[in-house]
């Protein structure tokens, strides 16, 4: 009871002065409390280890290694933390996706497809703007012929993304029109996923911009290419039912 009415008493006179702990105070606390840093280990970084040895030439290798600890510890804090950034940063794009392929699944025929790719993706994902085009076909594909869907000439889905290629992430988008039309001047960055052509569909391009560098190549293309794919359903389901 002692120890602890001791205790009681170096806090009351603490509060009441205003002032901090001397050293013999501290040092008192500290062996009545030997648990102290074995409870919060967290203390022991901030401390000041003093050198067992001192004077010219003389360096002292435990000095030395406790600050390179401490120094791998502040990295790896440092990593920990860009991953939970990293992390909280990947679940919001696929919450964002997620949202986009309930809202293509709830269309109701083609046009109305289109219409939530141009007019809701951008708000759902937090882009800029984003399109829809194909290539031409022989005959000229019915229901394709829209001013809301870009025409692309033979070749330049290739053209743009490469042979095979299903998606490109672009830091820096250079479009003359050909990909978002009047729009180009949002595009900084830019999206650009393949829809691969069916029985009855040329092939095609969805493309998503932003005017902030909001893709580059090293990010991931899972999520797009999932979107993409979600697309290139509904349109094949549409085109190739029975008129």
């Amino acid at each position: 009871m002692t120890a602890i009415n001791d205790d009681a008493a170096i806090t009351k006179t603490v509060n009441s002065a205003g002032d901090e702990l001397s050293a013999e105070q501290v040092g008192e606390y500290l062996r009545r409390h030997p648990e102290l840093f074995a409870d919060h280990p967290e203390l022991l970084e901030s401390l000041m280890v003093p050198s067992r040895w001192s004077g010219d030439g003389v360096v002292d290798l435990q000095q030395v290694m406790l600050e390179r600890l401490r120094g791998e510890i502040d990295c790896l804090r440092d990593c920990a933390q860009d991953v939970i950034e990293t992390c909280r940063v990947n679940m919001g794009n696929q919450t964002r996706v997620h949202d986009a392929v309930l809202a293509l699944l709830a269309a109701t025929d083609f046009e109305q497809m289109v219409r939530i790719i141009i007019d809701d993706l951008p708000l759902l994902l937090g882009v800029d703007v984003a399109a829809i085009g194909f290539e031409p076909e022989h005959p000229p594909a019915i229901g394709l012929v829209s001013p809301d869907i870009r025409r692309f000439d033979a070749g330049t889905v290739d053209r743009l993304l490469g042979n095979d290629q299903k998606v490109l992430l672009l830091r820096q988008m250079n479009d003359d029109g050909t990909v978002f039309g009047t729009a180009a001047g949002l595009a900084r960055s830019a999206a650009l996923a393949r829809l691969h052509s069916g029985p009855a569909t040329p092939e095609g391009l969805l493309a998503m911009g932003s005017r902030e560098s909001a893709f580059h190549p090293g990010q991931g293309t899972e999520l797009i290419a999932f979107l993409a794919r979600v697309v290139e359903r509904r349109v094949h389901e549409w085109r190739e039912k029975p008129a």
